[in-house]
C-alpha cells in the first residue's frame, strides 16, 4: 500500500538519535515512531519536546516511552527496531529484536567483536528479517555518482589508494563510553575508520580483506585541555572516567584481487587539518578523490596526452544518514535489494579488529582461514 508506514521504536536516545536519526525521521513521511527507550530516566521524554522545537514535528508524539529494553522489545506495535546505543550494545540488543521478530536497523560499528557480528547475521536469517547496519557516506550524491561510474568501469581496475579521517583536535566524550574500551570497542579506528574503509570498499566493488597490518598510539589521554574541543560534546565527558583505547591508528589493507588499502584515523594529532575525511581511490583510467563529507569530489584523468582534473558537480542538499534510513525503509516496505548485506559487516570487524591485533603483535595479521 502507497500509505503504509513502518512501525520503529528506537533504542538509544542520546547524540546519535538526536542530531542523524531523529532530523530524518522528522522529514520522512512512510514511518511512525511508536516507542523509544533509553535507559536514563527522561531521556526518550525529552526527545518528544526536542523534536517540537527543533524540527516543527510531531513524529515522536505517540511515542511510548521506557527505560528497560526487555520490556520495550515487548511492544508488539515495533515492526523495527532502530539502535542507537553504545557499540557494545548493538549486537544483543540486534539479536534479541531479530529473535522478537523485528526488522533491525543499527548504528555502526556493526559490533564491537567478530563473533558478535556474526551472532547478528545468523539471527537475521534465522529470523527472515532485516538487518542494516549504518553506511550514511554511500547515501552522499557524491558518493553514488562515483560508485555508478566504477561500476560501469569509468574509473578503470580501481588496484589501490588511500583513505582516513584524521582531526588536529576532537575526542567524543573523554572519559565516557567512547573512550571506554569494553564499551566502545576502541577509539577512533572503529569510530572513525568505519566510515571510509566501508566507503573506499564499497566503491571498489567490495572485494574480500585477506591481511592487515597496523599501528595505534595513545598520546593525548591525559590531556585535560583537549576536552574542549567541538567534537568533546558528541558523548558525555567524565572527568574521573577511562581512557583505554587509541587516539591514533594507521594501517594497511590487502584484498583477494591484489588491491590495497592505506588508512589513517585519528581523534587528536599534532596535524595542519582540524577536521578531514577522505578516500582516494586510483584506476588504471582514472582515479578520484572523495573528501569533507562528501561535499567534494574530483576526478583525476588523461585525454589526448593531457591530465585532466573534474570537480564533480554534487548536490550537496543529499544527506547520508537520511538517505541510508530511507532505504533501509524501502527494503523493508517495499522489498528494495539493499545495497548492505551483513557479510560486508563481519568483513569490516574483521579487519579493525586484525589492525588492533597487528598492533598489539607487531605483525601482518592473515583474514584468511
Amino acid at each position: 500500500m502507497a500509505d503504509k508506514k513502518l512501525k520503529i521504536g528506537v533504542v538509544g536516545c542520546g547524540g546519535i538519535f538526536k542530531w542523524a536519526h531523529l532530523t530524518a525521521y522528522a522529514r520522512m513521511d512512510n514511518v511512525e515512531i511508536v516507542a523509544l527507550c533509553d535507559i536514563v530516566p527522561g531521556r526518550a521524554e525529552s526527545m518528544k519536546e526536542f523534536a517540537h522545537a527543533t524540527y516543527n514535528s510531531d513524529v515522536l508524539d505517540n511515542a511510548r516511552c521506557y527505560t528497560d529494553f526487555d520490556e520495550f522489545i515487548k511492544d508488539s506495535d515495533i515492526e523495527s527496531v532502530d539502535i542507537c546505543t553504545p557499540n557494545y550494545l548493538h549486537s544483543p540488543f540486534a539479536v534479541k529484536s531479530l529473535e522478537a521478530g523485528k526488522h533491525v536497523f543499527c548504528e555502526k560499528p556493526d559490533s564491537v567483536s567478530v563473533a558478535d557480528t556474526e551472532k547478528m547475521k545468523a539471527a537475521s536469517e534465522q529470523a527472515g528479517k532485516v538487518l542494516m547496519v549504518m553506511r550514511n557516506n554511500r547515501h552522499t550524491d557524491a558518493a553514488k555518482k562515483l560508485k555508478r561510474m566504477a561500476d560501469a568501469g569509468e574509473f578503470g581496475d580501481l588496484y589501490c589508494g588511500r583513505c582516513g579521517w584524521v582531526r588536529r583536535r576532537g575526542i567524543p566524550g573523554k572519559g565516557g563510553w567512547f573512550t571506554t574500551k569494553a564499551q566502545s570497542g576502541g577509539g577512533p579506528l572503529i569510530d572513525l575508520g568505519v566510515h571510509m574503509i566501508d566507503l573506499a570498499i564499497y566503491i571498489m566493488g567490495n572485494p574480500t580483506p585477506v591481511a592487515v597490518s597496523g599501528s595505534i598510539y595513545s598520546k593525548f589521554s591525559d590531556d585535560t585541555a583537549e576536552a574542549s574541543s567541538e567534537h568533546a560534546a558528541f558523548g558525555e565527558t567524565a572527568s574521573d572516567g577511562t581512557f583505554d583505547v587509541e587516539d591514533l591508528a594507521m594501517g594497511f589493507i590487502k584484498f583477494d584481487n591484489g588491491a590495497c588499502l592505506q588508512i589513517e584515523f585519528s581523534w587528536a594529532s599534532n596535524i595542519e587539518e582540524g577536521d578531514r575525511n577522505f578516500v582516494e581511490l586510483r584506476g588504471s583510467k582514472a582515479g578520484f578523490k572523495w573528501e569533507n563529507s562528501g561535499t567534494q569530489a574530483k576526478i583525476f584523468s588523461e585525454a589526448f596526452g593531457q591530465l585532466i582534473d573534474v570537480n564533480l558537480n554534487i548536490d550537496k542538499n543529499v544527506q547520508g544518514h537520511e538517505g541510508n534510513l530511507r532505504h533501509y525503509v524501502d527494503v523493508v516496505l517495499n522489498g528494495a535489494k539493499p545495497d548492505f548485506e551483513p557479510q560486508q559487516g563481519i568483513n569490516m570487524i574483521k579487519i579493525l579488529s586484525a589492525i588492533y591485533e597487528s598492533a598489539r603483535t607487531g605483525h601482518e595479521v592473515s583474514l584468511v582461514d
